[in-house]
C-alpha cells in the first residue's frame, strides 16, 4: 500500500513535468531498502498520483510579501507517502529522503525560477479496513521468478 499523493499549486504545471516527478518519485521508492538489504516497496503495489489545486493562496501574495521581494505569485507542492504499518523508523526515514531526493532533483529547476515552498510527509496508516485486490502483482512476480 505504498501510495504518495501530490498536491501542488496549478501555476506549477507551467514550471514543471509532474508526469516525470510521479515517474521519478516512484523509481526512487523501488530503491528504498530495509536494514536486511531487502526491497521496501513491492513494485506492483507502487502509486503515485498528482492533483493540482484548481485554487490556492500561498503565502502572503500581499504588500508584505511584494515588500519583501516576491512577487505573489508563489508555488507549492505537497509529497505525502502512506504506507502501512510495520516499516522500522529507518526505513521510514529512508523513504522519505529517497522521496524528498527525487522531488528536489525535480523540481530545482521550477524553484530557482519562482518562489515556491515543497514538503515531504510520510505517514504511516493505521488501517480499520484494509481491502486489496490486484493484478499487478502477479506480473511483477513473473518477472522475478
Amino acid at each position: 500500500m505504498p501510495h504518495v499523493v501530490i498536491l501542488y499549486s496549478g501555476n506549477l504545471e507551467q514550471e514543471a513535468d509532474v508526469a516525470l516527478l510521479c515517474r521519478r518519485i516512484a523509481d526512487a521508492m523501488l530503491t528504498v531498502t530495509d536494514e536486511q538489504g531487502a526491497a521496501v516497496f513491492p513494485p506492483g503495489g507502487i502509486r503515485v498520483l498528482a492533483y493540482p489545486a484548481a485554487h490556492a493562496a500561498i503565502a502572503d501574495g500581499g504588500e508584505a510579501g511584494r515588500a519583501a521581494g516576491g512577487n505573489g505569485d508563489y508555488g507549492f507542492m505537497y509529497v505525502n507517502l502512506r504506507m502501512g504499518r510495520g516499516r522500522s523508523d529507518e526505513v521510514k526515514r529512508r523513504a522519505g529522503e529517497a522521496i524528498t531526493s527525487a522531488a528536489k532533483a525535480c523540481m530545482s529547476p521550477a524553484m530557482e525560477r519562482m518562489l515556491m515552498g515543497l514538503t515531504v510527509q510520510v505517514d504511516e496508516g493505521q488501517e480499520v479496513f484494509d481491502s486489496k485486490t490486484s493484478t499487478l502483482h502477479p506480473l511483477f512476480s513473473k518477472a522475478r521468478g
